[in-house]
C-alpha cells in the first residue's frame, strides 16, 4: 500500500508554520550562542532591513517617509 505524499501541497498549507519554526530555531541559537541582548539586536536590525526592503519593493516616495519618520511633529 503506497502512500501519495505531495510535498507541494504541505508547504503550501504550512508555509507561516515552517517560516515561524525556522525562525524560532534562528534565534534560539543565536540566543544561546551571543545571548539575549545580542539575538534582540539581530532581530530587531532584520526587522528594520524587512521594512525598508518592503518599502522598496513598494516603491515609497522616500522623501515623505523620511518626513513622515523625522520630520516637526
Amino acid at each position: 500500500m503506497a502512500v501519495d505524499f505531495n510535498w507541494q501541497e504541505l508547504l503550501r498549507q504550512h508555509w507561516g508554520k515552517i517560516i515561524g519554526v525556522i525562525l524560532g530555531l534562528v534565534f534560539g541559537w543565536f540566543a544561546i550562542t551571543y545571548g539575549l541582548l545580542k539575538a534582540l539586536f539581530v532581530a530587531v536590525t532584520i526587522g528594520v532591513g524587512y521594512y525598508i526592503g518592503k518599502k522598496v519593493d513598494d516603491q515609497t516616495d522616500w522623501g515623505k517617509l523620511w518626513d513622515r519618520l523625522f520630520g516637526n511633529r
